[in-house]
């Protein structure tokens, strides 16, 4: 038995692509400088490195100005919390914010503290796919909304969201979107410019870059944001700090990369969970499928098997399987998933369901031994039911 599970958690975490690595190593001993160091060469090579990644991340999404994060949550903080602010300190006339109930916790705590700063927050709901209905958000986007955030693909079922629309019906009543990338960027298609997207976040470590680095992207003419971090108005005075430039290198490496493969990635992903999904409703008839089946990422599966407790069956594949019963910002916890609650799962199925994440190095092989593995494991567990 290998000493590491198979590892099929990839809406969690992806590992570091070697050729981002080996893009990303010169800048920690040899291209060492400080980009903010601008009286000596050291300082010019590390802040043109820095302005060419700046620019290629924002013509891989089709934005103007980039701002570098620690990663999404950061970028979610900063588009949000200094908006509000930022209206705060101009007219204060709008704190309407609309978002939907199965966005990510990085957006729910957000709206949420800024409820109680004075915020209308207005939380959608979604069908029993979990996307949101177009109607809902035209009836909710009105003239005094100050901002929509509304994420692209789910982090637990994978449903993609109909970005360009909700785009569409933003832009025409003049009211930025927001939208949370972290799950898409990379995997499915989107220009900012083309889709009337305001504010974009990214995150390096979910599309084979190194953790601790983001982004905000942002179009030119998106409404200000106030900084969330100060001491040296760096990032074109939004977010203080000195640039991780490894990270950033690394961000824009495996940003390229997904762009570059994507095609044939989403075929191979694709094809490889379908053959997951059929292995496993075959041999389990009645596990329910969780999300869109077909408007969804192509590498993610989340399954519920009535009778069967999640938590247990994380455990007895742990050694064998690396899945999740939920995000990873919320695994550690028995709750059942606010996503599968929101699709009309019962609190059993919610808590019996599991999330598989294929990926760059999921094999055919990985496959079928993780579905064999659960199939056991399923049969085991109803066996003491």
């Amino acid at each position: 038995m290998s000493a590491f599970p198979i590892y099929l958690d990839h809406q969690a975490t992806t590992p570091t692509d070697p050729r981002v690595l080996e893009a990303m190593l010169p800048y920690f001993s040899e291209r060492f400088g400080n980009a903010a160091s601008r009286t000596h060469r050291h300082g010019w090579d590390a802040e043109q490195a820095v302005d060419e990644a700046r620019a290629a991340v924002a013509m891989a999404v089709g934005g103007d100005t980039v701002v570098f994060t620690s990663g999404a949550t950061e970028a979610i903080n900063l588009a949000l919390l200094g908006r509000f602010e930022s209206e705060l300190r101009g007219s204060g006339k709008r704190r309407r914010i609309v978002t939907q109930v199965t966005e990510h916790k990085a957006v729910l705590d957000v709206v949420e503290e800024l409820e109680r700063r004075g915020a209308e927050v207005v939380r959608l709901p979604v069908d029993g796919d979990g996307r949101v209905s177009l109607d809902a958000v035209s009836a909710q986007v009105t003239e005094d909304t100050l901002l929509v955030s509304i994420m692209a693909a789910n982090n637990e079922v994978g449903t993609l969201q109909p970005v360009p629309a909700i785009g569409a019906i933003c832009h025409s009543r003049g009211v930025p979107f927001h939208v949370d990338g972290a799950q898409s960027v990379g995997k499915v298609p989107i220009h900012m410019t083309r889709d009337h997207v305001d504010m974009l976040s990214i995150s390096g470590h979910k599309l084979y870059g190194p953790k601790g680095v983001g982004a905000l992207v942002l179009l030119k003419g998106a409404p200000r944001v106030q900084p969330q971090i100060l001491g040296g108005a760096h990032e074109q005075g939004m977010r203080s700090g000195t640039l991780n430039v490894p990270g950033i290198i690394g961000l824009r490496s495996a940003l390229g990369l997904c762009l570059d493969e994507r095609e044939a990635a989403v075929e191979r992903e694709a094809g490889l969970r379908d053959d997951l999904w059929r292995r496993l409703s075959e041999a389990v008839p009645d596990a329910i499928l969780n999300g869109h089946p077909v408007e969804r990422l192509p590498g993610n599966l989340n399954v519920s098997f009535p009778g069967v407790e999640g938590e247990a069956l994380l455990l007895s594949l742990k050694d064998d399987v690396a899945v999740s019963s939920g995000s990873a910002c919320t695994s550690a916890t028995v709750e059942p998933s606010h996503v599968l609650r929101a699709i009309g799962r019962s609190t059993d199925l919610a808590l019996g369901s599991i999330r598989f994440g294929l990926g760059r190095s999921t094999t055919a092989e990985n496959v079928a031994h993780a579905a064999q593995s659960v199939i056991r494991q399923v049969r085991r567990l109803r066996a003491f039911v």
